[in-house]
Parts: structure tokens; sequence; C-alpha cells
């Protein structure tokens, strides 16, 4: 009940802000802007890692062309902070004072088929000198200077994302994630080093919605099969996440349990053991911006929009064998034996 009241809330400022903030000739003012644009401001306000990251295909196609910065939730500046592409990481902690400053552009990256009021309202506030770019999907597209319509023939969110720099010209590139290089800790740098010397992968059997979770048997069977074709499962966990990854380590003759990591730490890990497990969800993405090749487990949501469909990546939807882990665990150790090249 909160939150339905919290939306009818927002929807009605919206609507609000809309009328007041309407001026005459905006959007016709906003594509002459467009072409004498220099500086792009990414706007994006929820706290999911991996939506962070899938903003960093905008950046690449945004590089050489346009300083770009971005405006991010507090918990998730840690994502993008030092990323080569961006010029200055943002907070929306701080989003009045950023009134002050002006970008040429300013492109809500919000959702293409749910309304995101705050991000409409943020990008309409900071904008308010800019040519401001947004989906056209309900209110929020009133507060747009430029709405664009979703793509028609795709789902996938990383191409709906690119799809809103289309007023610029750049919409016809694909570029993928990307992440900065990693700076690793201490205590985590001997594990990182074995993984380089030797054939690992890192299983990552949490994630930050149960529902959403392969069961551990499931992991437990990919351990298994990394093991038979040569490879050292190292069990990497969040918060919250430990005793689940010290189950499936235990369970598994050869597996080796990770230290506490942080973001950076898991991107190398990541990246020198060439090859992931995970669920569908924040590391996901950042496995895949560091190039490892990923197997990506997907229960209830769309491999379609939230997947990466292109080599060396696997994108496996177990939702059908929900039930019936065992037919699961198979279906996983057999996608890991090929992937693996066992």
């Amino acid at each position: 009940m909160l939150k339905r009241l919290e939306v009818i809330g927002k929807t009605w400022l919206a609507w609000v802000a809309s009328w007041l903030l309407w001026r005459p000739g905006r959007a016709a003012a906003a594509r002459a802007r467009l072409t004498s644009a220099k500086t792009v401001l990414l706007v994006r306000v929820d706290h999911r890692v991996g939506e962070a990251l899938l903003n960093t295909p905008l950046l690449e196609a945004l590089a050489g062309r346009y300083q770009v910065d971005v405006l991010v939730h507090p918990r998730v500046a840690r994502v993008l902070e030092g990323h080569p592409l961006v010029r200055r990481v943002l907070t929306t902690e701080r989003r009045w004072a950023l009134r002050r400053q002006s970008w040429d552009v300013v492109l809500n990256c919000s959702n293409w088929d749910v309304p995101s009021v705050t991000g409409a309202l943020t990008s309409r506030l900071v904008g308010h000198r800019s040519a401001v770019i947004g989906p056209s999907i309900g209110v929020g597209g009133r507060l747009m200077d430029i709405a664009v319509a979703p793509r028609a023939d795709t789902r996938s969110e990383r191409l709906q994302r690119l799809h809103l720099l289309s007023p610029l010209g750049l919409a016809q590139r694909e570029p993928r994630l990307s992440f900065r290089a990693p700076k690793v800790s201490a205590g985590v740098q001997w594990l990182v080093e074995a993984c380089r010397a030797s054939p690992h992968a890192i299983v990552n059997p949490g994630g930050r919605l149960d529902w959403r979770r392969v069961p551990a048997p499931v992991f437990m069977a990919a351990a298994r099969a990394l093991v038979a074709v040569g490879r050292t499962p190292v069990i990497t966990w969040g918060p919250g996440e430990e005793p689940l990854a010290k189950e499936i380590a235990s369970t598994v003759p050869g597996a080796v349990l990770a230290p506490a990591t942080t973001l950076d730490d898991l991107a190398a890990l990541m990246s020198a053991a060439g090859l992931t497990v995970c669920n569908n969800t924040g590391p996901m993405h950042l496995s895949v911006a560091v190039e490892a090749p990923t197997l990506a487990l997907f229960l209830h949501m769309s491999v379609e929009r939230w997947g990466h469909r292109w080599a060396p990546h696997v994108m496996l939807d177990l939702t059908p064998q929900m039930g019936d882990q065992a037919a699961m665990g198979r279906e996983v150790a057999a996608a890991v034996t090929r992937l693996a090249g066992g």
C-alpha cells in the first residue's frame, strides 16, 4: 500500500511538473542544441550494480565526440568511478546542487517499458538549461524535450538503452559493456595469480533476489563439471552469501572458497579465471564487462531482455526445469563442459 501511494504521489508530481515546466518551442530548441553539443550527463537513479554497468555501452558510443558525466545513486558510484570514459561521477544525494551546473545534453536512462518518474524528474531538474532526452513512456515522457519511442524489433535492455542516443545520430553503433582496470586488494592478489597460473573458473551462486537464484545443488553440479574438465572452481560471494558459498565449496572436492572481495577484486578474479558461472544478477554483467566467458543462469526473467547473447557467453533459461533440480543440474553441467572445452 505504501509503495502504491508513493507511485501515485510521484506520478501526480510529474504531471504538475510537466505543466509548470512546459515551454513553447522547447523540442525544436533542444534539437537545434544537439548540433553543437559537447557535454552529456547520463542519469540513472537506482542502486543496482547491473543497471550501472548497462550504461557503459553508451559511454563507448559517446566517446571521442562528447565529454561524459554520470549521475547515479550513491551506492553504485563505485561501479563507474575510474572508468576511462567517464569525466565525473556525480551522485543523486546532491542533485539540487547540480542545478548550478549545465550540460548540453542530459540523457534520462530510465526504463523503456515502465515509467520511472524519479528518473524523469531528476533529469528535468538538473537539465533545466539542457536538451533533455529520455524514454517516451508515461508521464515521464512529457518532461523530456525529446521523447524517444522504444525500438519495436528488440527487447534487449542494452539495445533499447543505446537507442536513446538516436537523436544524436549514434544509435546504430552497438558497443558492449566495459569496466575499469581493477585494483586488487592485497588479500586477494594470491588468488588472482593462481587463476592466471592454471585453469580456474569463478562460480558465483548468489544474487540480490532469492526468487531469481538457481538452487545451490545446481551450482554444485556446475562446480563438479568444472573439476571434471580440469578447472578449479573458485566460489565467490557477496554480503550475506558466505554460508551459501561455504556449503557449495565444502560439497565439491577441489573447490576453493574465495575470501571476501570488493567489486574490483571480483572483476580481477573473473578476468584472470577466464570463465564465470553465475545467476542473472550484477556479477553476470560484471563478468561480461571484463570479457570473461560467462554462463548465466536465468529464472523467471527474460533472457532476451537482460542477457548478453554473443560468443563466448551462454545465457541459459532454466525456468522450464523449475521443480526438477536434477534436470537443471544436468543441463548446467553439460553447458559448463561445452563452454570449458572439456
